[in-house]
C-alpha cells in the first residue's frame, strides 16, 4: 500500500466513528465500551444530507409525540440522526427504547440513526463518540437525569460538537432531561433530586436549586430557562423561583431572563424565522413566564415574593416569536404575583404553581 492510499484509507476510517455492517442492519453495529453503550441502525457510512434547515424542538416529555421527531428528521434532510442519552450506572438496554427503530420506520426516512448511552465523562472525549456527533444531520437529546448530561458534557468536545451542530443550521430537539439543558440556562438537578415547587418558593436559596449557564448557546433560547413536564408536575413555582434567582445572577442577563414551560405530551417547534408553534397532536400547552422587575427581599431562607409576572398559555392555535416575546393568539394570559411564597390571588397560575408532594414512579 502506497501512502496515498494509505492517507485515504485513514481518512474514511476517521469519518465512520464505530464499526458496522456493510448492509446497516439494525443491531449488527452495537457498541458496548466502559464508558458508553452504541447502538445503530441504518449506515453511518453514507453521504450526509444536501440540506438541512435550522430547527429546535422543545419537547416536555411524557410521551413520544411522532410530529416533534418527524420535525427533526426532516429538517435534518432525512440524514444521519444521533440520539444521546446519560444514565449514571453500566445499566445496559440493547433496544434503549427503540428511537433509533422509530426514525428509520417511522418518522424518516433517513440514513441512520445512532444512539450513544453515556456512563461516564470520560466518554465525552473518545473521538468515536465526538465523530458520530460532528458527523449528525439531526440530534435528539433523550430524557432521564439532566445533572448527567451537566455532569458528563460541560467542559468538554461534546458541549463544542453540540453547539457548533446547532450553528451550522442543523435541528437538535430535546424531551424532559433533554429540554432541561437545552435553554441558555438550565435547572441542573446537581443534589441528585428533583426540585419542588414548594420547596423552592419556601427557600429560593434551598441547596437543591442548582442552576448552571454556559452550557448550549443556541440562537432564540439565549435569555431561556426551560421547564418540562410543566401542568402535570405544578412547576410553575419553582420556574419562577429559578427566574429570580438568575435575575440576581451576574452570570445571566438581569432583567431579561425568561421561562418557557412545556406540558407532557407536547412540544415547542421553532424554526429558523425564530417563530415557535406547538407540534401536530400536543397534549397541553407552552407556557411563558415574564418577570416584569426583580424579587423582592430575596434572600437565603425566606420566601419568594415576586410582583408582576406575566403568565401567557400558548396552544396550538397561536405561535411565540422569540425574537420579540410576543404571543400571536394565546390560549389566556394573566400578570401574576407571589407573596411569601404564595398566590397572591387565584389566577390561570392555580393549578399549576405548586404541589403537596410528587406522583409514585416519577424520575
Amino acid at each position: 500500500m502506497n501512502l496515498r492510499t494509505f492517507a485515504a484509507c485513514f481518512s474514511l476510517i476517521a469519518c465512520v466513528p464505530f464499526a458496522h455492517a456493510a448492509d446497516g442492519t439494525a443491531g449488527a453495529g452495537n457498541y458496548r465500551d466502559k464508558n458508553f453503550d452504541y447502538f445503530v441502525s441504518g449506515d453511518p457510512a453514507k453521504p450526509r444530507a444536501a440540506h438541512t434547515e435550522f430547527g429546535l424542538a422543545l419537547m416536555g416529555g411524557g410521551g413520544k409525540l411522532d410530529s416533534a421527531y418527524r420535525f427533526i428528521a426532516t429538517h435534518a434532510g432525512g440524514g444521519h440522526i444521533v440520539i444521546l442519552r446519560a444514565v449514571s450506572d453500566d445499566s445496559y438496554d440493547p433496544t434503549d427504547g427503540n428511537y433509533g427503530e422509530a426514525f428509520m420506520k417511522e418518522w424518516g426516512p433517513v440514513v441512520s440513526a445512532e444512539t450513544i448511552v453515556f456512563h461516564h465523562r470520560e466518554a465525552s472525549g473518545d473521538p468515536r463518540v465526538i465523530g458520530a456527533i460532528r458527523n449528525a444531520d439531526g440530534i435528539f437529546l433523550a430524557g432521564g437525569d439532566q445533572s448527567n448530561y451537566i455532569r458528563y458534557w460541560k467542559g468538554t468536545p461534546v458541549q463544542e460538537a453540540l453547539n457548533a451542530h446547532v450553528a451550522a443550521n442543523r435541528p437538535i430537539g430535546g424531551s424532559s432531561a433533554g429540554l432541561a439543558i437545552l435553554g441558555h440556562y438550565s435547572y441542573g438537578a446537581l443534589d441528585g433530586g428533583s426540585m419542588e415547587s414548594k420547596v423552592a418558593l419556601a427557600d429560593p436559596f434551598d441547596k437543591g436549586v442548582t442552576l448552571e449557564a454556559d452550557f448550549l448557546h443556541y440562537r432564540f433560547l439565549e435569555d431561556v430557562i426551560t421547564d418540562t413536564h410543566f401542568s402535570q408536575r405544578h412547576r410553575l413555582g419553582r420556574l419562577l423561583t429559578f427566574l429570580a434567582r438568575l435575575d440576581e445572577s451576574p452570570a445571566s442577563n438581569p432583567g431579561k431572563v425568561y421561562g418557557i414551560g412545556v406540558d407532557e405530551k407536547t412540544a415547542l417547534l421553532i424554526g429558523a424565522d425564530g417563530i415557535g408553534r406547538l407540534a401536530a397532536g400536543s397534549a397541553g400547552s407552552a407556557w411563558i413566564v415574564q418577570p416584569q422587575k426583580a424579587a423582592t427581599d430575596l434572600a437565603p431562607g425566606k420566601p419568594l415574593s415576586i410582583a408582576d409576572v406575566r403568565l401567557v398559555q400558548l396552544d396550538a392555535a397561536g405561535s411565540l416569536d422569540l425574537k420579540t416575546r410576543a404571543v400571536s393568539k394565546p390560549v389566556a394570559a394573566a400578570t401574576i404575583s407571589i407573596r411569601a411564597g404564595k398566590l397572591d390571588a387565584e389566577s390561570l397560575a392555580s393549578k399549576i404553581f405548586t404541589r403537596d408532594k410528587p406522583l409514585p414512579g416519577e424520575d
